[in-house]
Parts: structure tokens; C-alpha cells; sequence
């Protein structure tokens, strides 16, 4: 849309917005005072006026007559106000001697007869023409134009009131289809504490989002690049030695097998992180959660061997013949929890301990899972972002293997995710990680029935 396009249908909503409000005003404003007038026990305007002024102007005008005949009552007419001088009429036989305003004079209400001083009799009336039917519905002049220009004040305030936060969504939009990842609209929408507002939270929570994504995707392919680099040079090398040194062949062979079988892991880690990305959260899948951590305990104490790490197990506060299904990947969250385990082995030093608990909680129901070591934990400013593609705290770890390349945290967040749940770690006072894996249990009844079938 382009900038003049979005200045009319900004104009459009705001004229919309002022002539709704000040429609609204009016009829508001006539209503009120049509239910006033309803409400009083008064008689209208006309008649009003009528009984209180008519009888001393007739008696003016009779006097004028009676004391000098038609010319002392038009010159007294001159001393009448003009809306009374409309009304007054001074009727001879066969004639109207002054008759103002006869274009819209209706039926009269007082009149008196008098005679002037050589005997001619005169018929004096007081007449009005105000339809007595409309009075109610009839605001006076000053009211009505008082109403207009306060109800337009008031809408043109309510209408920019409600249209300067639309614009800065508006140019927020603008700015981050343009890719400006850091356009954000809360600063220009202030303090405001409405829907609108909450609608400027949520653009820039979005927008944040987006330029994590974006920074997420860069970063990834910057780390994926580095990767593949690193082997590719090295079979590069090997590739050369063996054609330079026959005689070191097999040992060229070894190498190209090792840089070959990095890569292969490599891509696996790879795929497997966008698999877990890409999972709908919540899939149909019911499983034993408490059953899937027994496994990998028992796969990670035959790996933990010839280290002599020993791993307790504990599941608290579980039932094993009524413990509540997980909804989810079964094959993917064994993923996520085997590679907090090797996690957690790999820093481990020798004659250690590894400590995995389970327990389920209640309000909500949910399964808690922890692995605690006794390694050298992460730094302290590294907490957040292990969980992140290729962050390695410790490079330089003394067992470096293919599965050491930054993702498994990566991937166990992931899968973790697509299950409902979150994952999260800690520095243990003593030294050591903490891992915790919190899930949602499912306690449905066909859960149940599709946790037994599978």
C-alpha cells in the first residue's frame, strides 16, 4: 500500500469515526431534551407568553386608540418589540388598519374591542403563529448551535484520540514489511491502557519474534557453514596426504572415515532439529513418559561405564499401572532426554554421580524431570542460551565426539516444545547443571484408553 493510499484510508477512518460520534451526540442531545420537556408539568412557550404579555399589550393598544384613534396606536406600535408588534392587529369594518406579519398568523387567541374618540369601534387582536404541535421537539437556537460545536469538538477528540494509535500500528506494519525487524510501537503509543495498546504489545511481541527468527535463521546458517567447513578442510588435507605419501594411505583413510562419519552427524543433528521445529505441537502420539526416561537411564549407565559415572534414577509420587499418559513424539522427546543425558555424561567427571528425577504435580498435572551432575556447569551469562544451535560453553571438552556440536540442548528444547512443555537449566550451588523438563500430563479418559493401546 503506498503512503497516499494509507493517508486516504486513514482520513476515510477518521471521518467515519467524527461524523458517527457526532450524529450520536445530536440525537442524544435532542433526545434528552425532548424527555425533558416530556417530564415537565409546564405549559409551552406560545401560550405562555401569550397569557402573560397579550393582555397588558391589548391594553396599551386600546388606550392609544381610545385616547388619538388609529394614528396614536401606530405610533405606539413603534415602542412595541418587534415580535410583539408581528402580533398585535387592528381591525376596522372592512379593513385591517396594521396588520404585521400576515404571511403565517394563525388563529387569534385574545382580542378586544375598543372605540376610538369620534365613536369608530375597532376590534384589537393578539395573534400568534407558532404551531403549538412542534414545541417540544423545538431546541432554542443557542442550545442547538451550543450542541453542535461541543459534540464536534468533542467527536473530532474522541476520533484522533482513537486514530493516533491505528497510525503508529499502521507505520509499524509499514516499517517491518519494509524489514525493519526493530520497528516497535509501544514507545509511540505511550501509557495508554486500552485494547489498543494491548494490539501495540502484541505487534511488538511479534515483531521481537520475528527478529529472533531472522537472527535465529542467519546464525544457524553462519554455524552450519563453520561446520562443514572445518571437516571438509580436513578431508581436503587427508585427500592430499594420500596421494603425497602413498605409504600413509591407511592412515589417510582413517581420518576421511572420521571426518566423514562428523558430517554424516552433522546432517543427522541437523535434520533432527528441523524435525523438531517443524513437529505439531500436540500430536496425537500417547505415551509412557516415565517409561521413556528408564530407558535412556538404563542406555546411559551402559555408556557411563568405563567412566564409572553412576546414574540414580528416581520416579516420585508416580503410580506405574495409573501414571497419566503424555501427548506428543514419543521417539522425539527419547531424543530430547537421551541428549540431555549424554549432555550430562560427557561433563561428568570420572567416579561421579548423575541424579535423574521424576515426579508428577499436581495444579496442573505435569511431569517434572530433572538431571543433575556434579561437571563444571556453564557460565553464568551462558544459562539462557545453551538451549540455543551451536552454543558450546566448553569447546575444548576432553571427550569431543560428532555429538558434541552444540545441538542436542537445540534439539531437546525443540521436541520439548512441541510437546506443550518447557525445559530449562540452572547452576547448582555445589557445582554442576541442572536440567529440568516440565510436560503437561494428559488425564482424559480417551488418553488413557489410547496410552494402554499403544
Amino acid at each position: 500500500m503506498t503512503p497516499s493510499l494509507q493517508a486516504r484510508s486513514g482520513r476515510r477512518l477518521f471521518w467515519k469515526i467524527l461524523l458517527s460520534f457526532l450524529f450520536t451526540f445530536v440525537v442524544m442531545t435532542q433526545a434528552v431534551w425532548l424527555l425533558f420537556q416530556l417530564r415537565t408539568d409546564r405549559e409551552p412557550p406560545a401560550p405562555l407568553m401569550i397569557h402573560q404579555i397579550g393582555p397588558a399589550v391589548l391594553e396599551a393598544g386600546a388606550q392609544a386608540i381610545q385616547a388619538g384613534g388609529a394614528a396614536r396606536y401606530v405610533a405606539m406600535l413603534d415602542n412595541l418589540p418587534e415580535d410583539q408588534r408581528k402580533r398585535l392587529e387592528l381591525v376596522a369594518p372592512g379593513q385591517v388598519v396594521a396588520l404585521p406579519g400576515t404571511g403565517d398568523v394563525e388563529n387569534a387567541v385574545m382580542e378586544r374591542k375598543v372605540r376610538d374618540p369620534a365613536g369608530t369601534e375597532y376590534q384589537l387582536r393578539f395573534r400568534y403563529h407558532r404551531d403549538m404541535r412542534k414545541w417540544r421537539l423545538d431546541i432554542p437556537p443557542e442550545l442547538a448551535i451550543m450542541g453542535v460545536v461541543a459534540g464536534l469538538a468533542f467527536s473530532a477528540l474522541l476520533a484522533w484520540y482513537l486514530m493516533r494509535p491505528i497510525n503508529h500500528l499502521r507505520d509499524g506494519f509499514a516499517r517491518l514489511a519494509r524489514g525493519e525487524l526493530k520497528a516497535r510501537v509501544s514507545p509511540a503509543i505511550g501509557s495508554r491502557r486500552d485494547e489498543v495498546a494491548d494490539l501495540g504489545h502484541d505487534f511488538d511481541a511479534m515483531a521481537r519474534r520475528l527478529e529472533q527468527l531472522v537472527e535465529s535463521r542467519d546464525r544457524l546458517l553462519h554455524d552450519v557453514s563453520h561446520e562443514l567447513r572445518s571437516p571438509l578442510a580436513r578431508l581436503h588435507l587427508a585427500i592430499a596426504l594420500a596421494r603425497q605419501s602413498p605409504g600413509r594411505f591407511d592412515s589417510s583413510m582413517d581420518r576421511m572415515e572420521h571426518e566423514v562419519d562428523r558430517l554424516d552427524g552433522l546432517v543427522s543433528e541437523l535434520l533432527l532439529l528441523a524435525r523438531a521445529e517443524n513437529e505439531p505441537a500436540g500430536s496425537d502420539e500417547y505415551f509412557d513418559l516415565v517409561g521413556v526416561v528408564a530407558e535412556v537411564v538404563a542406555d546411559t549407565r551402559y555408556e557411563a561405564q568405563p567412566q564409572n559415572v553412576r546414574i540414580d534414577f528416581a520416579a516420585v509420587g508416580i503410580d506405574e499401572d495409573q501414571a497419566p499418559p503424555v501427548r506428543g513424539n514419543g521417539e522425539l522427546l527419547r531424543r530430547a532426554i537421551d541428549n540431555v543425558m549424554r549432555n550430562a555424561l560427557r561433563f561428568s567427571p570420572p567416579d561421579s554421580r548423575i541424579e535423574v528425577r521424576a515426579e508428577l504435580l499436581l495444579r496442573p498435572h505435569r511431569y517434572r524431570v530433572t538431571v543433575s551432575d556434579v561437571g563444571p556447569g556453564v557460565p553464568a551469562d551462558m544459562v539462557d542460551s545453551i538451549f540455543e544451535p551451536f552454543v558450546r560453553t566448553r569447546p575444548d571438552t576432553p571427550r569431543p565426539d560428532y555429538r558434541s556440536l552444540g545441538l542436542g540442548l537445540a534439539i531437546a528444547s525443540r521436541a520439548v516444545a512441541a510437546c506443550h512443555g518447557r525445559i530449562g537449566a540452572a547452576n547448582l550451588p555445589a557445582g554442576g547443571l541442572r536440567v529440568e523438563i516440565e510436560i503437561p500430563a494428559q488425564l482424559t479418559p480417551d488418553a488413557g484408553r489410547a496410552a494402554g493401546t499403544d
